[in-house]
């Protein structure tokens, strides 16, 4: 069985389960720091070789196993960053577009990936410039700038590559990218985006003028964003890592100078994945 490495959050009992065969069929499986730290706390005994970052991982592990939802693969992309590193998500969550492999179908994915039977898939990031915590300023599903709590609608004054765009009047945007136009902005009345696609999406959250629509752009483009509004704070999220704004501040937003590795196991792609998710063409009529 080929070496990888697996990570996990909020360890539930199906996740136990779950870990438990991937520990007796994965033996040279690395562990994270974090996972590890739970397994002992629940009294599960393992021998694996434990790593906090991935520049621990020896050159031949450039696969990383995750347990969990869409926010755990959002983690471990945010953990491998720019390494050479593809990610698969095992489905212990919800709706799962990231994690899109049911864990009763481990056993089959395994050995596509110990026969070398999947593709890597890359995924741009948004890459945003000019916050507070510049610790790591990407995300693959999404930018989202919007106004704290209850306060009144904002005003989002946005530049593409220079060239004044709109004033949105809204509760705020969604810069999307193709990955997470299954996310947020679908909710809010986003079209979708295959993977492929080299396109960001910008998608109000309530606008005050109903002319107001998701645009689609070239993900080349650069974007500059001012806020106004009655409320001197305002709150960007990184996919679901928020930081609060003061009004002065402009951030700009581009595509990250690298991109997101996710495995595709034989036999899967996003089609059969948005049917699956979506239930389209299944009639649901009692």
């Amino acid at each position: 069985m080929r070496s990888f490495a697996l990570f996990a959050k909020n360890i539930s009992h199906q996740h136990q389960k779950t870990l438990l065969f991937l520990l007796e069929n994965a033996p040279s499986c690395w562990i994270h720091a974090g996972l590890a730290a739970e397994l002992q706390a629940l009294g599960l005994s393992f021998s694996n070789a434990v790593f906090s970052e991935v520049y621990e991982l020896p050159k031949e592990v450039n696969i990383m196993i995750c347990l969990g939802g869409d926010g755990t693969v959002l983690d471990a992309v945010r953990l491998a960053h720019d390494k050479n590193i593809a990610i698969l998500g095992i489905n212990t969550g919800r709706l799962g577009f990231l994690a899109n492999v049911n864990p009763e179908d481990l056993p089959e994915a395994l050995q596509k990936i110990a026969q070398e039977r999947y593709t890597i898939q890359e995924r741009i990031l948004l890459h945003a410039d000019g916050l507070p915590d510049n610790s790591f300023p990407y995300a693959l599903n999404d930018i989202t700038f919007q106004k704290r709590d209850s306060a009144s609608m904002i005003v989002l004054k946005v530049w593409a590559n220079g060239i004044f765009l709109n004033d949105y009047w809204a509760d705020g945007l969604i810069f999307s990218t193709p990955t997470g136009s299954t996310a947020y902005s679908l909710s809010c009345g986003g079209p979708i985006m295959t993977p492929d696609t080299n396109n960001l999406v910008i998608t109000p959250l309530a606008p005050h003028n109903l002319s107001a629509r998701p645009l689609v752009l070239s993900a080349d483009t650069e974007l500059k964003i001012a806020i106004t509004g009655r409320t001197e704070q305002f709150m960007v999220s990184l996919d679901h890592y928020t930081q609060f704004l003061d009004a002065s501040r402009v951030i700009t937003l581009k595509k990250a100078p690298f991109r997101a590795q996710m495995l595709v196991l034989e036999g899967e792609n996003f089609y059969q994945t948005l049917r699956g998710k979506l239930n389209w063409g299944k009639d649901n009529r009692q």
